[in-house]
């Protein structure tokens, strides 16, 4: 078990740890509850992203989002961003990599 040097860290840890109990307890997709991103990859062709929160970089080759909690990266050719909303985004081209960076 790993111990908790100072209070600071106690406070900022115990409401994560709530929060992903009562998640798992009530049985609420983890993207719901936290936001997180979800990609749904359509062979290296097509992605659909959601839970996006911002356009970071954009060109033919290389298409960088902001997520809550990462950045992510789409590599490959003939990238182009077919639609978005402040929801999802619909990604065209030929994709090589998925990169997700801290």
């Amino acid at each position: 078990m790993k111990r908790i040097r100072n209070r600071k860290d106690a406070v900022k840890r115990a409401p994560n740890r709530l929060t992903s109990g009562i998640v798992e307890s009530l049985q609420v997709p983890k993207d719901l509850a936290f936001g997180s991103v979800i990609a749904t990859i359509t062979g290296q062709s097509e992605a659909f992203i959601e839970n996006y929160r911002g356009i970071i970089e954009y060109t033919d080759h290389k298409i960088k989002l902001q997520t809550k909690t990462c950045k992510m990266e789409l590599v490959g050719k003939g990238l182009n961003i077919e639609y978005y909303t402040n929801d999802e985004m619909k990604i065209t081209g030929h994709i090589n990599q998925i990169n997700y960076m801290a």
